[in-house]
């Protein structure tokens, strides 16, 4: 039976994919910095166990993933770094502590983890010969920054472009890396945004298709990316969004020019 680790999975957006891929016939392990709410999720899903790790610490996930191994005898065909954290605030009253956390994390975390299981998938594919997928989740803030989310949009950024960087150096390895970019998702960290009612019906409204997405939307464009059915697509972002990154003109006035005879 395949495998799959998922980062930041005792989270709501990361317990969803972890389900998802699990629906897809994956053992699945669900690792988190909180080992008992990785624990809880991990219950909820047949044969899943729960992992506990700081991404952003090499000692710490090299005892996780020896942990994997242990449980399910190979390397993960499928990683899905979802783990992240948000520290608000504006360019001007952001903290040095906090920014460079959230680099540490988001970004630095991420390739801790993507080097180390990347290594070990390496390995086994000289033996099997199995494609293996990794999957990146960054943000809408990886192309359209918030003004008040601190280092977050900027380490989304850096994340699309590593995947591609990990796409072209881990192709010829049989493994495929790619990145979903969520857009307004009403689960996880940006659920209390959407607790006010009046924030809730703005940002409705500014999607195309005018609706706000869910932690579902998100999960099964990662667990379409994990398949075989996405064997030909490698180093892309694709947003989950709703069209909101192309609605620009959607939001300004226009006048539609006089006809010309």
């Amino acid at each position: 039976m395949r495998s799959a680790l998922v980062t930041g999975a005792g989270g709501e957006l990361g317990a969803v994919i972890a389900a998802r891929i699990a629906d897809d016939g994956y053992r699945v392990a669900l690792l988190d910095n909180d080992h008992a709410r990785a624990k809880s999720e991990a219950g909820k899903i047949e044969g899943a166990i729960a992992l506990a790790a700081d991404i952003a610490d090499e000692k710490s996930v090299d005892a996780a993933l020896a942990e994997f191994l242990s449980a399910f005898g190979g390397a993960p065909d499928v990683l899905v770094n979802n783990a992240g954290i948000v520290r608000f605030g504006g360019f001007l009253e952001h903290s040095v502590a906090d920014y460079r956390r959230v680099v540490d994390v988001n970004l630095t975390g991420t390739f801790i983890v993507s080097q180390a299981v990347a290594r070990r998938m390496v390995k086994s594919h000289e033996t099997d010969r199995r494609q293996r997928a990794i999957i990146n989740v960054t943000s809408l803030n990886a192309v359209a920054a918030s003004p008040d989310a601190g280092a977050y949009p900027a380490t989304k950024a850096a994340l699309a472009n590593l995947t591609e960087h990990m796409a072209l150096s881990l192709g010829k390895h049989g493994i495929r890396v790619n990145a979903v970019g969520p857009g307004f998702i009403d689960a996880g960290m940006s659920k209390p945004i959407y607790a006010d009612p009046a924030a809730r019906a703005a940002r409705s409204a500014a999607v195309p298709i005018g609706r706000l997405g869910t932690a579902q939307d998100v999960a099964e464009l990662v667990a379409f990316l994990a398949s075989d059915r996405a064997g030909y697509i490698n180093g892309q972002h694709i947003l989950v969004d709703g069209g909101v990154f192309c609605s620009l003109k959607l939001h300004l006035p226009r006048k539609a020019p006089a006809a010309r005879n």
